[in-house]
């Protein structure tokens, strides 16, 4: 019992992070914001787990909950749905589009990849996305960012939104939290993570972890 995660394989590796399983069957799970959307199985029901600025508190269920965390920026192309409107939402992917219909989780992901792809929640190659991305995930200037790819910082906000749920600061922020609850878990004493990660200073790093999880970082670890 408890979560576990499995790397993502054959043709859903460019698109999804990890797949993962969550048996949890008494207390709360604290989901916390990591720039990804999810498709989640729930009771034999599809979900789909916009992207958060906050915790999501989810109660416990006696059914294991299955998921596919998709890349940063993948999840809203497939829909053809913008990012900002599932913002901190779970919607039923039968309210968002009508096919692929199924309860496996993989040939749903795979029936979205086939689909065209819209201009409106794809602006973007595939190959930009990954740039994007990891070039926010390490600190980078979102002004740096912009000229890389050849766009106006105007551009890069507006279609991050799109794109991501939020604009490039914010992912950069939430990147960074993300990789900062990584190396807390990893044993990192919290001054060294603040540092590693990018914070100005160590009470940065505290007041980062209340927003994004609502709990001391103490008490998050």
């Amino acid at each position: 019992m408890g979560y576990r995660e499995t790397p993502a394989t054959g043709r859903l590796r460019e698109l999804v992070e990890t797949a993962w399983t969550s048996d949890v069957p008494t207390g709360d799970v604290r989901v916390l914001p990591d720039g990804c959307m999810d498709l989640l199985l729930m009771r034999g029901r599809v979900i789909v787990a916009g992207p958060d600025t906050g915790p999501v508190i989810s109660p416990a269920d006696s059914e294991p909950v299955v998921g596919l965390r998709f890349r940063p920026g993948i999840l809203p192309r497939l829909l053809g749905v913008p990012a900002h409107e599932l913002r901190d939402l779970r919607v039923p992917l039968d309210e968002l589009v009508s096919t692929p219909r199924g309860d496996d989780l993989v040939e749903v992901a795979l029936g979205l990849a086939a689909r065209p792809a819209r201009p409106q929640t794809s602006p973007w190659s595939l190959r930009a996305v990954h740039h994007v991305t990891a070039r926010l995930a390490i600190g980078a200037p979102v002004s740096a960012v912009a000229d890389e790819v050849g766009w106006s910082n105007r551009t890069l906000q507006r279609q991050s939104l799109v794109v991501y749920g939020y604009g490039p600061a914010m992912l950069r922020r939430v990147l960074r939290f993300r990789r900062a609850v990584r190396m807390m878990r990893d044993g990192l004493p919290a001054a060294l993570v603040a540092a590693e990660a990018g914070y100005a200073d160590q009470p940065h790093l505290h007041r980062d972890a209340r927003e994004f999880s609502g709990v001391p970082l103490g008490a998050l670890v």
